[in-house]
């Protein structure tokens, strides 16, 4: 199901975008080819999309699944976070989705001539144009058309692909999850809804003017989206994220009824590369859903005893510590100072708890399994 008037999903899910050859981008990955596709108008000119995509080596007969990659804000198709994924097992494919192609420096790359609109902040100044002709409609629609696409390969299972994203990505892999229905799971890296409420952008709404800005939020935040996601999420994100607040994130996160997993790190870098594009939980959350992989530890209860909070949880593998975070600081959740302790295990019963330390005003907990992979409980307030 998806918010009425805005994609027409039966044709974007039955399309097979046309490809074009992109013989200028080359990348030294020996897996990773360059292609355009065909995207939907812009002020009535056909567009193209510039992607990234690799097939991985299969036995004869075998399919594989899939995964696509939404990149961040000022930042393109990459071809080494395509040809990580490649190396994991997965059909991947990443696209640019500002209308650019992997020529320049970051945050200044090369628009094409078939390109379409402007993304990221570009948005707020567009919300009195077509609605088809504003860039969340169109990144949207590419999102799905790659997921056609990709699809479409020989070799990829059509019934296992997923989707991740990082920042502006994850905040589009929030509406995608809420608009395409074929993903079998979503992992938005920092990105969420409720921008308007509390975000680096609320200056951004308030320079809109309250019209403007309430037409922005009702078409194009994740929050009018979310609550139709039906495949499990797994949220990775910071405690002070530049961008995507805690407030925010909970928000966003308790939306889906599906099934959802924390990744929450003390101080989590904002970016692409190793911080947004390499945690193992995501890898460990995509094999575990589509490569019948060992699942990640899950919360099942939380709560507070007086001077004590505690959770429980269940797992696969075994627990081997678990860390209670906690502030006591209040205000903007960008700049307060997080402290961690070690939180005691109690095997027996699945549960770990910490003495709350005096002045708390938010915690939570981080249980760790003997990967080392990280599963977080939401997080309390202490009023």
């Amino acid at each position: 199901m998806t918010k009425e008037g805005i994609w027409d999903t039966g044709a974007l899910f039955a399309a097979v975008p046309k490809v074009f050859p992109a013989a200028d981008f080359v990348s030294p990955h020996k897996n990773v080819k360059a292609i355009f596709y065909e995207g939907l108008p812009f002020k009535g000119k056909q567009t193209r999309v510039f992607a990234w995509y690799g097939i991985p080596e299969a036995e004869k007969g075998e399919k594989v699944p899939a995964i696509v990659l939404v990149h961040g804000g000022g930042g393109t198709a990459f071809d080494a976070w395509v040809d990580l994924w490649v190396s994991r097992g997965y059909a991947t494919i990443a696209m640019d989705l500002c209308g650019c192609v992997p020529s320049g420096t970051y945050g200044n790359w090369t628009r094409h001539e078939n390109a379409g609109p402007a993304g990221w902040d570009a948005s707020f100044a567009q919300i009195n144009w077509k609605t088809e002709d504003q860039w969340v409609f169109h990144a949207i629609a590419g999102i799905v058309l790659a997921d056609s696409l990709l699809r479409s390969f020989p070799g990829v299972d059509a019934e296992r692909v997923g989707i991740t994203g990082i920042s502006w990505g994850g905040y589009l892999t929030c509406i995608a999850a809420g608009v395409d229905s074929r993903f079998k799971f979503a992992v938005p890296v920092y990105g969420c809804g409720f921008l308007h409420e509390d975000s680096v952008w609320t200056g951004a709404f308030k320079n809109m003017g309250k019209k403007n800005a309430g037409k922005w939020v009702k078409m194009w935040d994740p929050s009018n989206y979310l609550g139709n996601a039906a495949m499990p999420m797994l949220w990775v994100a910071g405690t002070n994220d530049l961008a995507y607040p805690l407030s925010s994130l909970q928000k966003s996160y308790r939306l889906p009824k599906s099934r959802r997993t924390l990744c929450i790190r003390v101080r989590m870098p904002h970016g692409h590369g190793g911080a947004g594009e390499n945690p193992e939980e995501i890898r460990a959350f995509a094999d575990s859903i589509l490569k019948e992989g060992e699942p990640l530890a899950g919360i099942t209860e939380q709560g507070m005893d007086k001077d004590k909070a505690w959770v429980k949880f269940s797992a696969e593998v075994p627990v081997e510590k678990a860390e209670f975070n906690y502030t006591k600081d209040k205000g903007a959740w960008m700049q307060r100072a997080w402290e961690i302790i070690p939180a005691e295990l109690d095997e027996s019963k699945n549960m770990v708890s910490a003495l709350l330390p005096e002045g708390v005003t938010a915690w939570y907990f981080n249980i760790i399994d003997r990967s080392g992979l990280i599963v977080s409980s939401e997080y309390e307030e202490i009023h």
